[in-house]
């Protein structure tokens, strides 16, 4: 005797196995995700102090997007060591401060952005971000452009100005920068 499609989903889902989620907010709660299946009920656990993944394994070198002007990095690719190596004169930090550099003469750009999906980026941090690496290239200079892992902000950016001033499809840009 065949089972109907809704018996079958029913069937599958009593097959699954019980999971616990964890959720951080911005502010830094945390709780385990209610199951509804369950029924169970939601469990606060103890707040950190920051509501975003602490980045505990520095990433200090800099991935190179446009050979000898555009560079893609984490906060902790921003030192003076890196300053030298690289030729760096303009770094764009994207939602984190740029670090204090004594003695290096950098031209720096703070953009405020948060790292939340619902962050628009389309109407004032790409335009800015855009402008400040077109000036970097326009001087011959070399741009780093950071936020605190290098994956999400940073890396939107960098796509962003690929496709946007460079004219590259969205699919060959993401590549570039993933690879």
């Amino acid at each position: 005797m065949k089972m109907s499609f809704l018996q079958q989903l029913k069937t599958k889902r009593m097959a699954l196995k019980s999971t616990k989620t964890i959720v951080t907010t911005t502010s830094g709660k945390r709780f385990i995700e209610a199951n509804t299946t369950t029924s169970t009920p939601i469990q606060h656990l103890k707040e950190q102090s920051y509501g975003f993944v602490v980045d505990t394994k520095p990433d200090t070198i800099p991935a190179c997007i446009l050979a000898d002007f555009l560079y893609l990095g984490s906060q902790d690719a921003v030192n003076s060591e890196n300053i030298s190596a690289y030729k760096l004169t303009h770094i764009l930090s994207v939602g984190i401060e740029t670090p204090r550099l004594v003695g290096d003469k950098v031209q720096t750009k703070f953009l405020p952005c948060l790292d939340l999906p619902e962050t628009v980026l389309l109407e004032r941090v790409i335009p800015a971000a855009n402008q400040f690496i077109n000036d970097a290239e326009s001087s011959r200079g070399r741009v780093l452009v950071h936020c605190n892992a290098g994956v999400s902000r940073a890396a939107s950016i960098v796509i962003a100005y690929l496709i946007l001033v460079r004219g590259m499809l969205f699919d060959d840009a993401y590549a570039l920068v993933k690879s």
